[in-house]
């Protein structure tokens, strides 16, 4: 199926589909809801964003996945080694490396700003310096360069309906909601590894700090402080997915069903925390394989409907086949996935083409897509 992709995306390098292959296959190892969604875009749309999201997790599993006994100073040399590689391919043009070399590409066909990987990298820094958010601006410095730029970054591979800039917000503040979700959902497995990604202001209203949220995991209990704590951010997480919602319709209509199925399925996250009585220190909220389906197999219907009334999504940052990155200048948004979730909910003009019929095999081929992506996401054993 990748080739299929990769030749509807105009790729024939042979080089370049190999690192495309390398994204794909990150992307399907650790997102299952974001791959699940992917599939639901036009297969020459899937290719770059598999790329930026494996670019993502890459970068992550840098911070977080080390072997035992690696030291600090060994991870920040492998983040600024991958940076400086990032941003020499950026200049270039090219990267000669079998992962980044997809990431240049994409960078360069979309004109994605290379501010939005600077603010990313220095978000995963953030990972090896930073344990606590003091208050919501902090962390929110954090979340813009961990979740909302990889939404950016996305943006012109989906297309927008109308002018890109009314969609930016927007899109930014989905990956922003993802990312809270993250962070409500992995309260004990980031106590693990050192940090809390909740402001400690607004903790400290409901009488909770660090200490209690080491006790609750210590104990796998979620205390009546916490949970009011806890309450409260999810609270506001919901607040950010209805504010996103609202700029799915200036999407480019094939693409709605993809972004609409990764909204409907991470927000159900918030409502297994909430079903589960935000019990996050027993176990970890996840969405099941059936439901997914649910969701996944009307949106797919939709998709292919979206596909017969117009072709491809138009944009300001379609791709082009030759020159350098151009930046694109999106302004920093007020709202929007830590690479974790992934990510990011990172589209331009374009009105209704003439009709055209979905042929029999594409049909097909999409349905398997989903079935497919099933299987995957039941062996990678995760919700996001």
């Amino acid at each position: 199926m990748i080739g299929a992709e990769l030749d509807a995306a105009g790729l024939t390098d042979p080089r370049l589909r190999s690192a495309y292959q390398r994204c794909r296959d990150l992307n399907a190892r650790h997102g299952k809801t974001y791959y699940l969604a992917t599939k639901l875009l036009t297969r020459a749309q899937r290719p770059a964003v598999h790329a930026l999201y494996g670019f993502a997790r890459w970068a992550d599993d840098i911070v977080d996945s080390t072997p035992p006994g690696t030291g600090r100073d060994q991870v920040a040399a492998g983040l600024t080694d991958l940076a400086e590689d990032l941003f020499t391919g950026l200049r270039n043009g090219h990267s000669d490396d079998p992962v980044l070399a997809a990431v240049v590409d994409t960078a360069r066909r979309y004109r994605i700003d290379p501010a939005l990987f600077a603010a990313f990298m220095h978000s995963m820094r953030m990972d090896l310096e930073v344990t606590g958010y003091p208050d919501r601006a902090a962390l929110d410095t954090y979340v813009y360069g961990s979740a909302e730029v990889i939404g950016l970054q996305v943006l012109p591979v989906l297309g927008t309906a109308g002018p890109a800039a009314e969609a930016v917000p927007y899109a930014a503040a989905l990956g922003k909601a993802f990312q809270l979700t993250n962070f409500l959902r992995d309260v004990a497995e980031d106590l693990a590894r050192g940090r809390v990604y909740l402001p400690a202001d607004e903790l400290a209203a409901f009488g909770v700090d660090r200490a209690r949220l080491e006790w609750c995991r210590a104990h796998q209990r979620t205390d009546a402080r916490v949970r009011a704590a806890l309450a409260a951010q999810h609270a506001s997480t919901r607040a950010i997915y209805r504010y996103a919602s609202d700029g799915i319709a200036l999407l480019d209509p094939v693409s709605r069903p993809c972004v609409t199925t990764a909204l409907v399925l991470y927000s159900e996250i918030l409502d297994r925390i909430e079903a589960a009585d935000f019990a996050v220190f027993a176990h970890r909220a996840r969405v099941g394989q059936l439901r997914r389906i649910q969701v996944a197999a009307p949106a797919l219907a939709r998709a292919m409907w979206a596909r017969r009334g117009q072709g491809s999504p138009r944009s300001q940052g379609r791709p082009r086949s030759q020159g350098r990155p151009r930046s694109q200048g999106g302004p920093r948004s007020q709202g929007g996935p830590r690479s974790r979730g992934g990510p990011s909910g990172h589209r331009t003009l374009g009105g209704p083409g003439t009709p055209r019929a979905v042929p029999a095999a594409d049909r097909a081929a999409g349905t398997a897509d989903v079935a497919g992506m099933d299987a995957t996401g039941a062996r990678t054993g995760s919700a996001g």
